[in-house]
């Protein structure tokens, strides 16, 4: 089954179900050896170099950057500012310079290959910096004095990146907003220049991705509200125009990098084969079976664009895309340039640098990057980590995805253990020789059931168990749902 990111926020004083659930989540981060706590020596060393970390002599504090982020985010790895230049565009990227704090060797580095990532449960986060540097000193938050590397990306009229420089320097974000903000100040016409151009940009650069044959996966977003009287509410919240416009400006940094790290012949890449044609056949035969146009002559990345996931047979194919996103990795190399460096959902070659606050490999990406762009030696310490970030990727990208997996199932147990042994509607989004995949219509929920179903199909399941304290969720196929049965709509209440 496809991962989803899924939000829990509990009722101030949870009842016996979120308990719980709170009680399964840390269970869950046991099972996978998830620490949310620091060793006293990474925290001793993070307040220390909180205050001493070397500071750039570049000073860009004049330009106004601004942090678009999820509301209660305070690990803000990125800042942006954008203004016109000529027929095309300047944006610059400021991206937290966790380097600055972070010594090599030392116990705060040694902790973070431990970790490789920030791991997200629905309750809490665990963390791949200490909350001193994360949420803190290395934060780029509002009005403060931070050090950051600054991409630099001059673009033409059509968004094209002509010119692409990386450098240190000294910046101060003068606002932070979140998407949902973005967004309404966009569509009420109240928004100011940067915001409004940052639409410009990023749709100019979807149109560039679409071009290119790049692809999205529009997979929903499951939040869960705990009401004070212990009841649950699931809905699936839509993703904004305004986040990807914001993604689209973190993909073209991510490309950038790329073709410095090529032209310098060191870095590490994260890359995608591309998928297979014989999967790309199959996906346009479900198309046509399920009665959805596709024209010979569209990219399956722009074809995916075209879906409505409030559409239960849309929301089919969307599930099955994902096998066409496959493969992902990290490719390192020195010297000799990788056979294969694109990633094809990208549909160029691309490496991560815009958030190491949360992931590990990004730290050495950027440090790579700035040297090769100013044209002075790779630091020894991040050439020889090169080879061996993939493994520590790789095992963090596997015990962050079961964490979720785990996580998500509980969930959804709760929701749905008071119906026990009741039958719902809900209509069919995958299915293999394990069964089907289904999504609830009245609880936005999404989970495995046994039986035999198309995708697409309207049916009714039974709810044969739901366990909080296992993630255990067991429904069963009972028949065809009544007429009429739709899924409810992204962003309401099921």
């Amino acid at each position: 089954m496809a991962l989803r990111k899924i939000v829990y926020r509990p009722a101030e004083t949870p009842g016996d179900t979120g308990a719980a659930l709170l009680a399964r989540f840390e269970a869950v981060r046991q099972e996978f050896e998830i620490r949310t706590d620091f060793p006293a020596d990474v925290v001793a060393e993070a307040k220390a170099a909180a205050g001493a970390a070397p500071l750039p002599d570049r000073d860009e504090t004049a330009v106004p950057f601004v942090t678009i982020d999820p509301p209660t985010s305070m690990d803000l790895d990125q800042a942006l500012s954008i203004e016109r230049q000529g027929d095309g565009y300047r944006v610059r990227y400021a991206i937290a310079d966790v380097p600055a704090f972070v010594r090599a060797g030392g116990a705060i580095d040694a902790e973070a290959r431990r970790r490789g990532q920030t791991v997200y449960c629905p309750d809490r986060r665990a963390q791949l910096h200490p909350s001193e540097l994360s949420e803190g000193a290395a934060s780029l938050l509002p009005g403060q004095v931070r050090p950051a590397f600054v991409w630099d990306l001059v673009l033409g009229p059509d968004g094209q990146c002509a010119d692409a420089s990386v450098y240190r320097a000294l910046v101060r974000s003068v606002r932070r907003y979140d998407y949902a903000e973005v967004q309404r100040l966009v569509d009420d016409g109240s928004a100011d220049e940067l915001l409004v151009l940052l639409k410009e940009v990023g749709e100019k650069r979807i149109a560039l991705e679409q071009e290119r044959g790049g692809a999205s996966l529009p997979m929903p977003e499951q939040a869960v509200d705990e009401d004070a009287d212990g009841t649950f509410r699931v809905s699936f919240r839509p993703v904004l125009a305004a986040e990807d416009w914001n993604a689209q400006i973190s993909l073209m940094t991510g490309m950038a990098a790329a073709e410095l790290m090529l032209e310098g012949r060191v870095g590490i890449l994260r890359t995608m084969p591309q998928a297979d044609p014989r999967d790309v056949k199959r996906f346009r035969r479900q198309a046509a079976a399920a009665g959805v146009p596709w024209p010979d002559d569209m990219l399956y990345g722009q074809f995916l664009r075209t879906l409505d996931r409030a559409d239960p047979v849309h929301l089919a194919l969307i599930h099955e895309a994902t096998t066409l996103f496959r493969g992902a990795d990290y490719t390192p190399f020195d010297g000799q340039v990788p056979n294969h460096p694109e990633h094809a959902a990208v549909a160029s070659a691309y490496a991560h640098v815009t958030a190491p606050l949360r992931r590990l490999v990004d730290r050495f990406g950027l440090v790579v990057c700035e040297a090769l762009s100013s044209g002075t030696d790779v630091p020894a310490w991040a050439r020889e980590a090169l080879p061996t970030l993939p493994e520590i990727m790789r095992e963090s990208d596997r015990r962050a995805n079961a964490v979720a997996r785990a996580c998500t199932d509980s969930v959804e147990a709760a929701e749905l253990r008071g119906r026990v042994g009741s039958n719902l509607d809900g209509f069919v989004v995958d299915e293999n020789g394990k069964g089907v995949v289904v999504q609830l219509i009245e609880y936005a929920v999404v989970a495995r059931a046994s039986g035999e179903a198309d995708g697409g199909d309207a049916v009714t399941v039974r709810v044969d168990a739901a366990e909080i304290e296992t993630g255990t969720l067991m429904l069963s196929l009972v028949g065809p749902a009544e007429a009429g049965a739709r899924p409810a709509s992204a962003g309401q209440p099921a």
